[in-house]
């Protein structure tokens, strides 16, 4: 995957509360962990120490999303959610008739909706690689991860407000 496709757009809100998270995984995150790593340690046999393994899988687990947010905040687009005129476009909530049900959702990543009900598709996804760009009363169909061909009508667009 090239740089560019792993750009995505956060809001400021987003971007700050990734980057605590963030701080907080490096710094409390890691050293709580080297604890009980530790203690976990002295109290010997390691093969047949539950604690050590479950300690060892959650400093694998914090590890791997420290990774996981560094590259998002270190690629993201930060600015307000873009103004609707209608275009799907990343930051953009999408109202959208998909195999003949009604879909609200949002483009983007699905850090930006942490906390609400609204469900997120990426821009890589397959539905939102096939959705962006499209105008309000726009059609198109996609494969599904099955290979089924999915009809994705867009009838309304609306500028994302966090909630």
């Amino acid at each position: 995957m090239s740089q560019d496709s792993q750009v995505s757009f956060l809001t400021q809100d987003a971007y700050n509360r990734l980057a605590a998270e963030l701080e907080e995984l490096s710094v409390n995150g890691r050293n709580d962990i080297a604890k009980r790593i530790e203690a976990a340690r002295e109290e010997g046999d390691l093969k047949e120490n539950g604690g050590y393994h479950a300690a060892k899988d959650e400093q694998g687990k914090i590890e791997a999303r420290i990774v996981q947010l560094t590259q998002l905040l270190r690629h993201a687009t930060v600015s307000e959610a873009p103004q609707s005129h209608g275009v799907v476009e990343p930051g953009t909530v999408v109202t959208a008739t998909i195999a003949g049900d009604k879909s609200v959702f949002l483009i983007g990543n699905r850090e930006i909706a942490a906390g609400t009900d609204l469900p997120v598709y990426s821009e890589q996804s397959p539905l939102g690689g096939a959705i962006l760009g499209l105008k309000v009363g726009e059609s198109t169909t996609y494969a599904a991860p099955n290979g089924k061909e999915i009809t994705v009508k867009v009838t309304k667009v609306e500028t994302y407000t966090g909630q």
